[in-house]
């Protein structure tokens, strides 16, 4: 396995970010060794840098894969880790909405309120190959929605209802989870 480049981006309310970030990722035809290769690094990357999401975008490769992992007690004590790794993931069905703040580790120490839905339901395959229908809640479905945004080159500001609210890490009043 291998630590990966992770693409990074100015401050957009000092400078445009450039359109890296903004292409739409190709669906993976052919799930192979590089594939497992690649969700392996895109996970040791996204863990040395105290994420809990990374999309292959963010490491400069424009195909549809994310990998995620939420910690055990993210939410509640009694939550289970989870470690995804979604190839083509879309999502089916979505419910609720909430808001509540979001980092990017495409653009460090930048943290902002996003409205997201509480609740998808999404299939995607997995490093095998093999499709599932997962539903999420809560933690989980941000990331995953953040996540598939990278995809489809949305980021997270994009999502805010006004980006002049964006703030650094260090005037945050709580921990802000960077995904």
């Amino acid at each position: 396995m291998a630590l990966l480049k992770i693409v990074i981006e100015p401050d957009p309310r000092f400078s445009r970010p450039s359109q890296r970030l903004r292409q739409k990722s190709t669906r993976i035809e052919r799930i192979d060794d590089a594939t497992r290769t690649l969700a392996a690094d895109m996970f040791e990357t996204m863990m040395a840098a105290n994420g809990v999401g990374l999309a292959a975008p963010q490491v400069g490769i424009l195909q549809r894969m994310v990998v995620i992992h939420v910690p055990a007690g993210s939410e509640y004590e009694d939550d289970p880790e989870i470690n995804l790794t979604l190839i083509n993931p879309e999502i089916q069905r979505a419910g609720g909405q909430e808001l509540g703040a979001e980092g990017c580790l495409s653009f460090p120490d930048l943290w902002g309120d996003v409205p997201r839905y509480t609740s998808v339901t999404l299939k995607a395959q997995d490093v095998d190959g093999t499709t599932h229908k997962i539903k999420a809640r809560g933690f989980l479905a941000r990331v995953i929605q953040h996540e598939i945004d990278h995809l489809d080159g949305v980021l997270f500001f994009d999502r805010m209802e006004d980006v002049a609210s964006l703030h650094h890490t260090s005037e945050a009043k709580e921990e802000v989870e960077v995904v």
